[in-house]
């Protein structure tokens, strides 16, 4: 006969109780055990039936290799102009956005995953408010997603096409932001979270490449931008002592290829020089493979929580009190009589 020991803590309140099922046993017979912790494997399971999605951006002037770093990410032809590409494509007179979906599957791990391009930015010579058509293109899909979730016979999944994340490429000067890339930064982090590389970096020597990523950083700061990971959204010491070393090395100095050469005997991907081959993934020649980390390995998921909860929330909050001010003038009451509940 097995005999369960409920060790159950005072509180407060009557209603809330602690139960902690230790292993406790009589003559030695085997450990009870609830099964509390199969939940894991619970919703591995329907995580895996649902799959993930993952929508990705990237901006930048044309000629910064978007494309080429998009492919490099998933090591397969993921990008707009590898899907798409036409024998003469011409600069575009305004910002067009343009976008790809791919199924992608992994040991059994599905991710339907859409690139988003934007091509023409930058590109003008007047680039006078070049960012609002991608800002609108941000807030649209936080609008589809908003009136999908109102519905009264909503989906029981809603499709998510709102955008995760944003990787903003910065040209190899090697000087300073231009204020085009300060502008854009400054508003687009606001809504979305932002990402910034240094693209082509090996363009630039070790020692230019440290220079100017110091000097960003202290642009950022100067400007009050707060890129990807934020501070105010680390959750514990522990989150906040791994992003304090992503922030340490933002932006990312990257090189992007899809072209794999032999090195020692292996099949790396890389960039062939005169003077050798410039290796993708080796963190001694670039920080590619910090970048794919983040947003791949270490940091998808939270990259997309704080799309969710805290950019989407955003958003909708304020949409609804645009509705609320609406309805309420249209009845003629004065907004001063609005309820606390009903803002």
């Amino acid at each position: 006969l097995l005999l369960t020991r409920l060790l159950v803590s005072p509180l407060s309140s009557p209603e809330r109780s602690v139960i902690n099922f230790p292993p406790f046993c009589v003559d030695s017979g085997p450990e009870v055990y609830v099964g509390i912790d199969a939940i894991l494997e619970q919703m591995r399971r329907k995580a895996m039936k649902q799959g993930f999605e993952l929508n990705i951006m990237v901006v930048g002037q044309s000629g910064l290799g978007k494309s080429t770093l998009m492919n490099t990410l998933f090591k397969s032809k993921v990008s707009r102009k590898s899907v798409l590409a036409t024998s003469q494509e011409k600069i575009p007179k305004t910002i067009e956005i343009k976008s790809i979906s791919h199924d992608i599957e992994e040991k059994g791990v599905r991710m339907k995953l859409t690139v988003i391009d934007t091509p023409g930015f930058g590109d003008q010579i007047n680039n006078e408010n070049c960012w609002q058509p991608i800002m609108k293109f941000i807030n649209d899909q936080y609008e589809a997603y908003l009136q999908e979730e109102i519905n009264i016979n909503r989906k029981k999944r809603i499709p998510d096409s709102r955008v995760h994340c944003c990787i903003y490429f910065i040209p190899p000067t090697g000087h300073c932001l231009r204020p085009l890339d300060v502008e854009f930064m400054k508003r687009l982090s606001k809504v979305v979270n932002i990402v910034p590389v240094i693209a082509k970096a090996d363009t630039l020597t070790l020692e230019e490449r440290d220079f100017f990523k110091k000097k960003i950083r202290e642009e950022l700061r100067s400007n009050g931008i707060d890129v990807y990971p934020q501070k105010e959204f680390d959750e514990d010491a522990e989150d906040r002592m791994i992003n304090e070393k992503i922030r340490e090395m933002i932006p990312f100095a990257v090189v992007g290829s899809d072209q794999e050469y032999q090195v020692n005997g292996r099949r790396l991907l890389g960039r062939k020089t005169k003077w050798g081959t410039i290796e993708v993934e080796n963190i001694a020649h670039c920080e590619f493979a910090y970048l794919r980390d983040l947003l791949i390995r270490t940091h998808m998921q939270n990259i997309k929580d704080i799309t969710s909860s805290i950019h989407y929330e955003m958003y909708r909050v304020r949409r609804l009190n645009e509705s609320n001010t609406a309805v309420t003038q249209a009845n003629g009451i004065p907004e001063h009589h609005l309820s606390a509940h009903e803002m």
